[in-house]
């Protein structure tokens, strides 16, 4: 949906070159008089006419979009040198945005609009960034295939017929798409990484605490972050120096891998995979050490999934309650978990009676929490604490989703490898880093033969993020860029 439209024009002939421009490009160009915020703009606004069968957003302002542009012209000629200055941007609509609606996805919600911006937001728009629209979302970040009832299915920009993950999901297709170079998502489980992989983009999950979460509606105080998704590493990292104003050295020159240590562990994330993903990651493997990088077979234990899925999801669905609660509270939404509780669609409203509400058969006791936080999630930062530490070893490598993008049509069940899976398959691999609290980074290493994107997922070690970035610029290095979405 698009609201408050403005002329943007035709489109014209040099508009492939403008929203092919990523973050640092765009501002790089803007600052050296090469292009104006307002012709960079109003490209990306075509574009987004172009490709609003995607429903990768809910709320477009073009107006104010390109009156920000103008007074970013404007302060460009009076010597700003701000690092987004005149750089549009997406914002998955979790985020509270004091100019635009803000809806959680949800259909109790539609028209409010906040009275302040989400601390990222803000961080953005003081270094000189303009909020582009409100990326389409699943309801309440809660789901991985895209699927909005109030807001329609997002689309896969590589497969229309294809789900683009989620719960970022407008946030990643609109990336993909080049409506916009990057966009502000959350990851709770892998809702950053997931749409990522499937839509072919770089998604950047930071270590949990590392962005400022307030006013940001949550699923899990313990597992949420603010993330984002780019077109490039050095895109997602400057993001992140901005957001957390990190002055660390900034990201080396190097451009390859000798002297990097990767481990990988196929027994946790290859037990069941997509061939073409299996054949891909290998492949990728083999093109690291042709970099100079040093690649080991590590086993994470027999019981790693069933200790990962307990952590992630025993969080997940415990603290959903409270934390949407607290949120609303505190932010003053003009409405009660009850109210957004009963106007959900009728498969979210069951899965929150099941798992979310304590009258539910599936609410994990006090008990089982206090275990989960205590004894559970301890033993995997130690297990993954060690690969960096004792062994030494610099990332973990692994593919960020088992499976490409599955049909729309499929998205609650689908096949891999000849067995049948639910949604909840997508985030396999993804939910470890989440219930660690470790920084992650999914990049595009391929295409399916369906022309699907795949991604190969990085993980850090606790804190060390820059470091995190900087490696897997250089790995991003080693592969092809994908070729933009027909």
């Amino acid at each position: 949906m698009q609201d408050k439209e403005a002329s943007v024009g035709a489109v014209p002939a040099g508009d492939n070159e403008l929203t092919e421009l990523g973050v640092a490009a765009a501002a790089a160009a803007i600052r050296d008089g090469d292009i104006t915020s307002e012709a960079y703009s109003a490209a990306l606004l075509r574009r987004a006419r172009q490709y609003s069968d995607l429903n990768s957003f809910i709320t477009i302002d073009e107006s104010a979009v390109l009156s920000a542009a103008r007074e970013a012209d404007k302060a460009r000629a009076a010597g700003s040198s701000a690092p987004f200055l005149g750089v549009p941007i997406g914002v998955k609509d979790s985020y509270s945005t004091r100019d635009l609606p803000t809806t959680l996805g949800v259909k109790t919600l539609e028209g409010f609009t906040p009275a302040g911006d989400a601390d990222v937001v803000g961080a953005v728009k003081n270094a000189g960034g303009i909020v582009f629209g409100k990326n389409n979302l699943v309801e309440m970040s809660w789901g991985l295939t895209g699927n909005n009832s109030r807001y329609g299915q997002v689309k896969n920009p590589y497969g229309r017929a294809h789900v683009p993950g989620g719960s970022s999901s407008g946030a990643g297709a609109s990336v993909a798409a080049r409506i916009v170079p990057a966009a502000l998502g959350g990851d709770t489980v892998g809702s950053i990484r997931v749409p990522a992989s499937l839509s072919g983009v770089v998604g950047f999950k930071p270590t949990t605490g590392r962005w400022p979460s307030r006013g940001i509606a949550p699923v899990s105080h313990t597992l949420d972050t603010a993330g984002i998704l780019a077109r490039s590493v050095d895109d997602a990292a400057l993001i992140d120096q901005v957001v957390t104003n990190d002055v660390a050295a900034p990201l080396s020159d190097r451009s390859d891998l000798q002297g990097a240590r990767f481990a990988y562990a196929p027994r946790q994330h290859m037990e069941l995979i997509d061939p073409d993903i299996e054949k891909h990651f290998q492949s990728a493997l083999l093109r690291l050490q042709d970099a100079g990088a040093e690649v080991v077979e590590i086993d994470l234990g027999e019981d790693y999934s069933t200790l990962t899925d307990r952590i992630a999801w025993n969080l997940f669905f415990r603290e959903t309650m409270e934390a949407v609660t607290d949120f609303l509270c505190q932010n003053n939404f003009p409405v009660s978990f009850d109210e957004i509780y009963h106007d959900l669609k009728p498969e979210l409203k069951g899965a929150w009676d099941h798992l979310v509400l304590p009258s539910g058969q599936g609410y994990i006791s006090q008990e089982a929490y206090e275990a989960t936080l205590s004894v559970d999630r301890p033993e995997l930062q130690r297990r993954l604490g060690k690969v960096f530490t004792r062994s030494g070893f610099d990332a973990l490598l692994f593919p960020t989703t088992p499976s490409p993008a599955p049909l729309i049509e499929q998205r609650s069940m689908f096949t891999v490898a000849g067995e049948e899976v639910r949604d909840l398959f997508l985030a396999k691999n993804t939910v470890p880093a989440s219930g660690a609290g470790l920084p992650g980074i999914s990049i595009p290493i391929g295409l399916t033969g369906q022309g699907l994107p795949i991604g190969l997922e990085i993980d850090g070690a606790h804190g060390h993020d820059r470091k995190l970035l900087d490696l897997a610029r250089r790995v991003e290095s080693v592969f092809d860029t994908l070729p933009a979405p027909a």
